[in-house]
């Protein structure tokens, strides 16, 4: 692609997206208002810019990932947002976890100004980004689609149209639920393990052996084993947000979540205990506190409302 890709947002999964593309032979021209992720994407062979719209500057594609659908909306339509820009045509790849509704909602302001939208959300932690290997679901249009398609081919190893704007949030909120229930279950077992006097990392083998197996085990069994939560691929208190997403979005289905609302419930214990920066595999943290074999100082500390640093 000749033309430049905007990056805007260069946190944990922003960055690896980034490399995917820097490494794919793509121009990258990002924006995030962290100097230390600035200086990285530099570091990294990106040209960094002062805003959204100076990002978007003489490209046809801007791929956004940040925190909540609130930072989305401002960075699309706010002061300095993509919005005000005039650079058309231009695509805003939206991978940021957020309510379908905001996604349907940003997608039509956007269009009102020339301006077309996918939400291109994505399946994987960090290092499964930064290996290529994300799963990615698309809600847009067959043209946004088709123009994401290098994009979608440089950081993932499947890709899906999904439907119509607003279809890719939705499904990537059913992902979460699947998996947040699976990592919830996964931290129990382990623990109920390690109560019955067994080896947690033979208990872990066995899991991945049998018909209890699920994608869970390789993305947080050996971190749940180790005990070790320091250097996230997705932070716990990220989870616990998209966890609130997923029941809210049920609830207006009128769709039943019992078990996505103990997993919440996991994750909300963990937040309020500190471990809302630590990988969301410390979700079993929880667990074993309650238990009450903690095996980790700072996190067991942690759980109990200190600082877990």
């Amino acid at each position: 692609m000749s033309t430049p890709i905007a990056v805007i947002g260069l946190g944990i999964m922003g960055s690896r997206l980034a490399g995917r593309l820097l490494d794919a032979g793509f121009a990258l021209r990002g924006y995030d208002p962290d100097p230390e992720r600035a200086d990285d994407f530099r570091r990294a062979g990106g040209t960094m810019t002062s805003s959204p719209a100076q990002a978007v500057e003489g490209g046809e594609i801007a791929l956004l990932s940040l925190l909540t659908s609130g930072v989305s909306r401002e960075v699309c339509l706010g002061n300095d947002g993509i919005a005000s820009s005039l650079q058309r045509p231009l695509l805003v790849l939206d991978a940021t976890t957020g309510p379908t509704e905001d996604a349907r909602s940003i997608g039509g302001e956007l269009a009102a100004v020339g301006i077309d939208y996918a939400d291109m959300t994505v399946s994987g932690n960090a290092a499964v980004a930064q290996r290529g290997e994300l799963v990615v679901m698309l809600g847009g249009s067959d043209a946004a689609y088709e123009k994401a398609r290098p994009i979608m081919e440089a950081i993932g190893r499947s890709h899906h149209h999904i439907g119509p704007v607003g279809s890719g949030a939705t499904m990537k909120l059913i992902v979460n639920h699947a998996l947040a229930v699976h990592r919830g279950v996964l931290g129990e077992a382990l623990v109920v393990a390690e109560q019955a006097g067994l080896d947690p990392a033979s208990a872990l083998t066995v899991l991945e052996d049998s018909a209890a197996y699920s994608r869970a085990m390789d993305l947080w069994g050996q971190r749940m084993v180790d005990a070790v939560h320091d250097q996230p691929n997705a932070r716990l208190r990220q989870s616990h947000k998209d966890a609130r997403l997923i029941l809210e979005h049920a609830a207006a289905l009128g769709a039943p979540a019992d078990l996505m609302a103990v997993a919440q419930q996991q994750l909300q214990e963990g937040e309020e205990g500190g471990l809302g920066d630590l990988d969301n595999s410390s979700v079993i943290e929880v667990v074993r506190r309650r238990a009450g074999i903690g095996r980790i100082p700072n996190v067991e500390r942690g759980i109990e409302g200190d600082d877990p640093s």
